[in-house]
């Protein structure tokens, strides 16, 4: 009507939980938010409606998604914020039980369903029949024919992003609840994947982190044979993207093809990611791995034959049921002879709806945690080492910003990935921006970290 007042934006929240994965579809869901016009906002306390885009990977991931939903719901009873949702893998483990448990929440989507966010806050926020509570929302459409990527929203800085290229997983490890939630191993055709490379080197994208929860499967499922050599040289032949870097892939699926393209492409980071869980064979069938102990250890001396340089980084898991002494030291000394560049390890999590939830032989949570320990205090010295060996070095690193405190630059080398790895920090006399390439001279370490001046035409003769 001519001089009303126009109606507000109402405003959305997000709060993204989990692996790189899920914060795609949060980038996914926030597209799709803002197409219909309504107003994202990183401030809680001013949102009129939360989503919590959740995991549920292990028992720590889901105690941390529901203290999440706890601490949202707080806003809700204290502030004006309207409605809770609640996405990702804790809605599609858990679905409607999460209205039972957790009454404040007013819509469940299961990942299927991500693609319904914008009628979930329209339902969500509707007015209530006359003298009728608001129904709640509840969608779990079928997650193993859901529409794959879509448009985003980067909420990766401008210089770096994310590439899902398949969903799901067909590993069916024992411990592992992901296929049960994400669905069976679904390859994204490789016209989509370089088309969404294109547009995002377009936003400024300097560094492409590939992932999906088996990289090394991807195209088999379309075409008919592991295909992830051919899309990095299509989106190398194709984008101009410097850095394409490579996550979650298996030791089993390592191709001659993929090892050349490692070796050949320079713009294919030599960089893998290769979480080998273990390496006693008696835990690898227990775990239900593909490939044995011999399997890993070809594969490992493969890479380093063929890729000279190359950086690996692994993820453990200690205290799986029937774990023995035996079996602990063996995985000890497996990582103190392979040196690995960066590993991570946790705590088994028995998970309910997974074949080892059953397994005889299930072990003490403080045994858990002193293996892990252990293990994590052995890498470390591993780490420090080899970052010692670095100490002289130039390196090239991506400018990820500057410490106005600290009065230092910091950013990531090729050797590390980003929020898993460690950071490189130095002086510079020229300004460096973020998303630059600089060469830096290392001259000492920290912890994980390496510190060092920036090499320019000036000081070139320092190297």
């Amino acid at each position: 009507m001519p001089g009303s007042r126009p109606q507000k934006k109402m405003k959305i929240g997000f709060v993204s939980l989990g692996c790189p994965k899920n914060q795609l579809d949060t980038e996914v869901m926030l597209h799709e938010v803002v197409q219909a016009g309504y107003e994202i906002t990183p401030e809680d306390i001013e949102a009129d409606v939360i989503i919590v885009n959740t995991c549920a990977f292990i028992e720590s991931a889901k105690r941390e998604a529901i203290d999440n939903i706890l601490d949202v719901a707080w806003l809700k009873r204290h502030r004006h914020l309207k409605a809770i949702i609640v996405t990702g893998c804790l809605s599609e483990r858990y679905g409607e039980e999460i209205f039972r448990e957790l009454p404040e929440v007013d819509a469940v989507l299961g990942v299927g369903s991500i693609h319904r966010i914008v009628e979930a806050i329209e339902a969500v926020t509707a007015k209530a029949p006359r003298g009728k509570t608001r129904p709640k929302f509840y969608a779990h459409d079928d997650k193993n024919t859901v529409r794959l990527g879509g448009d985003r929203v980067l909420t990766t800085p401008e210089y770096t992003a994310y590439l899902k290229i398949a969903e799901g997983c067909d590993n069916r490890c024992s411990y592992c609840a992901i296929p049960s939630i994400r669905g069976r191993f679904r390859s994204r055709p490789m016209e989509e994947l370089v088309a969404e490379a294109r547009q995002l080197e377009a936003l400024g994208v300097r560094e492409l982190n590939i992932v999906a929860q088996d990289v090394t499967r991807y195209g088999l499922d379309l075409y008919g044979r592991y295909s992830l050599a051919a899309l990095l040289r299509r989106l190398s032949e194709e984008t101009a993207i410097p850095w394409f870097r490579l996550l979650y892939c298996y030791p089993d699926k390592i191709t001659d093809e993929l090892v050349a393209e490692l070796r050949d492409n320079p713009r294919v980071l030599k960089y893998i990611d290769l979480p080998l869980q273990h390496i006693s064979d008696r835990m690898l069938r227990a775990m239900n791995r593909h490939g044995d102990s011999a399997v890993i250890r070809d594969t490992l001396a493969r890479l380093r034959r063929e890729v000279p340089g190359i950086v690996i980084r692994t993820t453990f898991i200690v205290g799986f049921p029937g774990e023995t002494e035996e079996d602990f030291e063996e995985l000890c000394a497996f990582v103190k002879e392979q040196k690995f560049d960066h590993a991570g390890a946790f705590a088994y999590s028995r998970e309910e709806d997974t074949p080892a939830y059953d397994l005889p032989g299930q072990i003490d949570e403080q045994l858990k945690q002193d293996r892990l320990d252990l293990l994590m205090r052995e890498q470390a010295d591993i780490n420090e080492s080899l970052n010692r060996e670095k100490v002289g070095r130039v390196v090239t690193v991506l400018c990820e910003g500057y410490d106005p405190v600290a009065e230092i630059y910091y950013g990531r080398s090729d050797a590390d990935a980003p929020e898993i790895d460690g950071k490189v920090y130095f002086r510079s006399d020229e300004p460096a921006e973020p998303g630059s390439f600089v060469r830096v001279k290392v001259r000492r370490v920290m912890d994980y970290d390496l510190h060092g001046v920036r090499v320019t035409r000036e000081n070139q003769e320092e190297e």
